[in-house]
């Protein structure tokens, strides 16, 4: 036998049961998704009704199903945002600067990551507790009374109260993967771009960023969707969706209506829905985002 021969059964033994896991787990219940879609079925029953497109039809006049759309990519813009920007700021401020205590605030960061999100989602409720909240409580202490809100009761802000704990739970993980990045780049070229006379600012935007930015790109797909993910649980966790739909997100949506309306077929084409929206925002992102790879 053949070493190329050899090589290539080698490569089909080890990716096989990967595929077929990947077939199995990914490919056949995505396939299955997009065919119920196309049912009139609660669930529960043998009873399935093939309806072609008319639950996309329902869909897009449903205004429950609009306001849920509206309020998750309101926390996609607002979390990716303000995630990425901080996680980048407290990278580099804890590998480029020598400050007390660094191993200490990386291990604090950190913190948050390794928790259960219904764990963040008792620690933030009672944060957000009117009454008794460290959120009112403290602006009580510093006499900005009027600052005071029902964070989860008022439909304005209770979305943004959401977005606030999955910041809060987000940051430490990317913080330590731009970390690493940061702490490849040559320290040479700190040092010439020094004696050109660049300062902190100038070197952040003319080394670090460009030099980190295939990972940046490579994190924003991967937390954009993982954002998707964790609303629906922490909305779920939280707030149930409420007040009336005020914190609904299109996931949580989809789960009421597959399982607990007995739509299970208005559930999944809410599902494909997603599936498409996810896979273009990502198809998107890349391609705004996409560079030449600076090496070094």
């Amino acid at each position: 036998m053949s070493k190329t021969l050899e090589k290539r059964i080698f490569i089909f033994v080890c990716t096989v049961p990967a595929l077929i896991l990947l077939a199995i787990f990914m490919i056949v219940p995505t396939v299955e998704v997009f065919r119920m879609s196309l049912y009139k079925w609660g669930g529960f029953s043998n009873n399935k009704v093939f309806v072609g497109l008319d639950n996309f039809k329902i869909l897009w006049g449903d205004i429950n199903f609009i306001r849920s759309l509206q309020n998750s990519i309101v926390l996609i813009v607002f979390v990716t945002l303000i995630t990425m920007v901080l996680a980048i700021l407290f990278a580099t401020l804890l590998t480029r600067e020598k400050m007390k205590g660094n191993g200490f605030f990386r291990i604090i960061f950190y913190i948050p990551n390794i928790l259960s999100i219904v764990v963040i989602a008792g620690i933030f409720s009672a944060v957000y507790d009117p009454a008794t909240g460290l959120l009112n409580n403290l602006f009580a202490l510093f006499n900005l009374d009027h600052l005071q809100k029902m964070w989860l009761g008022d439909q304005k802000i209770a979305i943004y109260s959401i977005g606030g704990a999955l910041i809060w739970q987000a940051i430490g993980y990317y913080m330590v993967m731009y970390m690493a990045s940061i702490a490849n780049i040559p320290e040479s070229f700190y040092e010439a771009s020094a004696l050109e006379g660049a300062g902190r600012i100038r070197q952040f935007f003319s080394i670090t960023l460009p030099l980190i930015w295939n990972n940046i790109r490579t994190t924003l797909t991967f937390f954009i969707i993982s954002t998707i993910n964790l609303s629906f649980l922490l909305v779920q966790a939280m707030t149930g969706g409420g007040p009336d739909g005020a914190t609904e997100v299109f996931l949580s949506y989809m789960y009421k209506q597959a399982y607990t309306n007995s739509s299970y077929g208005y559930g999944m084409a809410i599902g494909v829905v997603i599936f498409l929206f996810s896979f273009a925002l990502s198809a998107i992102i890349s391609r705004i985002t996409n560079r030449d790879v600076l090496e070094y």
